[in-house]
């Protein structure tokens, strides 16, 4: 987490987008886009709202969204976000208060050398010398 951005773009209250938004750098939402987005790092403010298959790195929802998100890193949903649709993201947090009714696959990369991150929930995790047992 934690991408960063010099430009920063914002479609402000009352702006209405209707199509394909294509948008480079940090773009903070208040009005609506519909339809199609494109972006690096997209925050939906509490204001706004996105009905459209999205397509970015990072995305925060604060408002409305309905539609798809795919290949996100990470997804952040705030306590005044409401996500609705299908998620296919890396990361995903959802602050206490924040709604999430989609079906969401997070596709989390492993480093193969780390097998304990790879165990079964079911499976105890061993730490210290696997020779010596408590």
């Amino acid at each position: 987490m934690g991408i960063k951005s010099k430009n920063i773009s914002i479609i402000d209250q009352g702006a209405i987008v209707d199509g394909t938004f294509s948008c480079k750098g940090r773009l903070v939402i208040k009005g609506t886009v519909k339809g199609i987005l494109l972006g690096d790092i997209v925050t939906i403010a509490k204001e706004g709202a996105v009905y459209a298959d999205t397509k970015a790195a990072s995305i925060t929802i604060g408002g409305i969204f309905v539609g798809e998100i795919k290949d996100a890193d990470e997804l952040i949903i705030l306590s005044t976000g409401n996500c609705s649709g299908k998620v296919i993201c890396k990361d995903l947090v959802v602050e206490a208060g924040g709604i999430l009714n989609a079906e969401v696959t997070c596709n989390k990369i492993h480093d193969s050398n780390k097998s304990s991150e790879n165990l079964p929930l079911s499976q105890p995790r061993q730490t210290g010398n696997p020779k010596h047992k408590i």
